[in-house]
């Protein structure tokens, strides 16, 4: 099997939310090379806390398959996943999470809470960090930066 980044097209919905005014975050689900679905960040759009990039591509990618699980696909974010979407991760049983930039602050992969690496966890994907890690993280960097000028 060739690996082929889908980061892209995270960094794109990253973009595109960033312009709506929401942290830029973006994530994509892929099976067999197909694109399932793809999302940004639209927590302040959606009024919704739960609608982080992750959690809508899931969403979506099952609305379209028609079933609760996405056996066999990957999803790559452009930021390490929270804990809420990181235990969405597990019970869509993606099969592979590739993300970009790390984040010690909310991250719940390699940060924080660790959700797979909990026994209550049911299933635990193969995790690959560090995809376009730098294009990722310089996008959040500009971005707050940006926030914080505003505020004073």
């Amino acid at each position: 099997m060739v690996f082929r980044s889908y980061m892209e097209i995270a960094l794109d919905e990253a973009r595109a939310a960033a312009a709506r005014g929401e942290v830029p975050v973006g994530a994509v689900i892929v099976r067999d090379g197909e694109v399932l679905a793809q999302a940004g960040n639209r927590t302040r759009e959606l009024a919704d806390p739960t609608a982080h990039a992750e959690i809508l591509a899931i969403r979506a990618a099952c609305t379209r398959l028609g079933q609760e699980r996405l056996t066999g696909a990957d999803i790559h974010v452009t930021l390490e996943p929270c804990a809420m979407c990181a235990a969405a991760i597990s019970h869509a049983r993606l099969s592979r999470l590739y993300f970009g930039a790390a984040d010690p602050k909310s991250g719940g992969v390699t940060h924080g809470a660790r959700v797979f690496a909990h026994p209550q966890c049911h299933h635990v994907p193969e995790i690959y960090d560090g995809i376009a890690e730098e294009q990722c993280a310089t996008l959040l960097r500009a971005f707050f930066a940006t926030r914080r000028g505003s505020q004073n």
